[in-house]
């Protein structure tokens, strides 16, 4: 058989070889951004799984009060409704500290992130008064299975909100000291999609203990 012959009948070899070195290159290891982003994903839905529990055992509880009172008679929707606004706004400027880092602008990235830090710190201290003032009145968590499953979910996500704050500075310490390196844009990742998925679990907090709870 002739050398045409082969490559008509059988192809290449060279071209064939380095078909095989592309393929072998797509079938290597994923890079390590998108691997630490779907590990962390599965960390989120493990969290938000947590936080379903919470809302169903509120859910159950809602109306237990012991004799005590009712969530339309301690809940003042107007505080609530700025401590929403704060952590919403919140995301917003996480939002734009991302595109900061993928623009690799220190200055917007250290600004965005610390107005983040302040709606942060805000949404803490209504809670935080929210949670003295009905401490102060009596209405504190032993009172009733009511105000048990409300201090549970409600406090459960504020630790994950002051959990994200001391996050957020360390990635502000970490930039400023050694720049936008590869591994610390992947731990930003994790603590842009962390931040975003407290937003979403609070809107549920507004709406279910919040809003209904009102209602009720």
């Amino acid at each position: 058989m002739t050398e045409t012959t082969f490559d008509h009948a059988h192809g290449d070899p060279n071209r064939l070889r380095g078909m095989q070195d592309v393929v072998a290159a797509h079938e290597g290891p994923a890079p390590k951004r998108i691997v630490t982003g779907y590990g962390f994903w599965i960390f989120l839905l493990s969290d938000i799984v947590m936080f379903s529990c919470f809302f169903a055992a509120y859910a159950v509880l809602l109306g237990n009060t012991a004799g005590g009172p009712k969530g339309s008679e301690l809940f003042d929707l107007r505080n609530v409704a700025v401590e929403t606004g704060c952590l919403l706004l919140s995301s917003f400027t996480c939002g734009m500290a991302s595109i900061a880092a993928k623009a690799r602008n220190r200055l917007y990235f250290q600004l965005a992130m610390a107005v983040t830090c302040v709606l942060g710190l805000a949404f803490l201290a209504i809670e935080g008064r929210e949670f003295a003032a009905l401490v102060m009145r009596g209405d504190g968590p032993s009172r009733s299975a009511f105000l048990s499953a409300f201090f549970t979910l409600v406090g459960c996500h504020g630790l994950h909100v002051s959990a994200g704050i001391l996050w957020l500075l360390t990635m502000m310490a970490q930039v400023f000291a050694k720049g936008f390196r590869a591994d610390i844009e992947r731990r930003f990742l994790c603590f842009a999609l962390f931040w975003h998925a407290l937003d979403i679990i609070w809107v549920a907090v507004f709406s279910v203990v919040y809003l209904l709870g009102s209602a009720s």
